[in-house]
């Protein structure tokens, strides 16, 4: 198989795919490692979404693959296309904010959007119907109780929290308000120092976990509300930053310009 027989596009399905590596590709069709890097190097770059959807709701979430470094996406629903990605070092409300931007700018019709809960994302998208994603809110209050409360009180309340994909709206705040009803004399303990003189509440993780749901419960099941298609999870997206980060384990010592010359290619796939 000569260099000029080799077809950019299976050569990174290949390589992206099927986890075949650059000296691997090399050796398959007879070739430098160099023709295949430079056969590859059209694919990947410069990140563009073609044909835009033109209406639906929107996944959006921020991956990392450093301390310092990780990109924003947003994707559509029904199609799975990735409409925006931005490189950015910490998750941002600027970033996701240019993001949609971007994809209004093209035309595109935002119905609802599913989110992580970042601080402030509801009051920037309050215009649009906005989800949380209920497994990053499970995550959310599994820091304060964690998956094996100590208290009564936090294990009767992580029953609710760990089933919220099973449970509708209804079940769930029925559920937590006769939790409410229960424990509200026991949330309000409070406990003196005797140093200072001062009092503090006694059970600080329990409370925040509670004022927690109570902060997030109008965003938990606008799903149910909408007339149009949109998830309870971002599980869609979630599974886009698996398989990514999956394929890029089989491709190390990478650069970190080439790391993201990968992911766009990725993404565009």
């Amino acid at each position: 198989m000569g260099g000029e027989r080799l077809d950019p596009s299976e050569l990174w399905r290949q390589y992206s795919q099927n986890k075949q590596t650059v000296r691997e590709l090399a050796v398959q069709y007879s070739v430098s490692e160099s023709t295949v890097k430079r056969r590859l190097r059209p694919v990947v770059e410069n990140f563009e979404c073609k044909d835009f959807p033109r209406c639906g709701t929107v996944l959006m979430d921020t991956t990392y693959f450093g301390r310092d470094w990780g990109v924003t996406v947003v994707k559509d629903f029904l199609t799975g296309k990735i409409l925006c990605r931005k490189y950015v070092r910490h998750e941002r409300l600027i970033d996701y904010r240019e993001c949609t931007d971007f994809i209004l700018s093209k035309g595109y019709q935002i119905w609802g959007i599913v989110c992580d809960g970042f601080k402030g994302i509801f009051k920037q998208y309050s215009v649009f119907s906005v989800q949380m994603c209920q497994y990053h809110f499970v995550s959310l209050i599994r820091r304060y109780l964690t998956r094996n409360p100590k208290l009564q009180a936090g294990k009767e309340l992580w029953i609710p929290v760990k089933n919220i994909t099973k449970l509708t709206e209804n079940e769930f705040i029925e559920s937590f308000q006769k939790w409410e009803d229960k424990w509200i004399p026991f949330l309000k303990e409070r406990t003196k120092d005797e140093k200072t003189g001062k009092s503090h509440f006694t059970h600080k993780k329990l409370r925040s976990a509670w004022l927690s749901i109570k902060k997030h419960l109008p965003y938990l099941f606008v799903f149910e509300k909408v007339s149009f298609k949109m998830p309870n999870t971002n599980n869609a997206l979630e599974g886009t930053f698996t398989a990514l980060k999956n394929s890029l384990r089989n491709h190390g010592g990478m650069s970190k310009e080439n790391r993201k010359r990968f992911i766009d290619g990725f993404l565009k796939a």
